[in-house]
């Protein structure tokens, strides 16, 4: 068992794979976790074409510095989310304040107040994207299906007390997306960043 200060073999790995400029290694590390990248970036900024921008910022990021990660302060695929976090924001601030200061329509507390909902929409997003297969599959069932505990673990196969387990474990996850520093969250997350 690992310990909590000892990073995982594999982001451990990457980063030293990264570090000597393997062009091999930046195509897995895209291929492993360019969806989170976009997926993140789009709840942000809700533009494709933005999405897609910084998608590629991010990972020019880390080829150009993959120095910048340090392996001993958590997970490869928190530091993405939290660097695709902080530059969606950027361009998601820049925006707005140029619209603002061009239309003179909202205010600075309109910005920023949908900055924090953008925020905590990809928190929520990356939460889910996190939770252990189990989980999310019950919460998929029960909220986008429509299925209550019953019929949840029957389509699970399980029994009704397990699925109301996941059910509850899931929703107390997912309710930690406003709290920015709940365990396993982006650092940046939940607040304005």
């Amino acid at each position: 068992m690992a310990t909590k200060d000892a990073p995982p073999r594999w982001d451990r790995k990457m980063q030293q794979r990264l570090a000597r400029g393997e062009a091999a290694a930046l195509g897995e590390l895209y291929d492993r976790f360019a969806s989170l990248v976009y997926a993140l970036a789009h709840r942000v900024l809700g533009d494709e074409q933005a999405a897609d921008g910084i998608t590629r910022e991010v990972f020019a990021h880390v080829w150009e510095h993959p120095d910048t990660y340090d392996p001993k302060s958590g997970p490869l695929r928190t530091w993405l989310a939290t660097l695709t976090h902080r530059l969606a924001v950027q361009q998601l601030r820049a925006t707005e304040t140029a619209a603002l200061a061009r239309d003179g329509h909202g205010s600075t507390e309109d910005l920023e107040r949908r900055v924090r909902h953008a925020s905590v929409a990809a928190r929520a997003d990356y939460i889910v994207q996190s939770m252990p297969t189990p989980l999310r599959a019950a919460l998929e069932l029960a909220y986008f299906q429509r299925r209550d505990y019953r019929q949840t673990a029957v389509d699970l196969g399980v029994t009704e007390d397990e699925a109301r387990r996941r059910l509850r474990l899931g929703l107390q996850l997912l309710s930690t997306a406003h709290d920015a520093g709940a365990p396993g969250a982006p650092p940046g997350y939940g607040g304005v960043a």
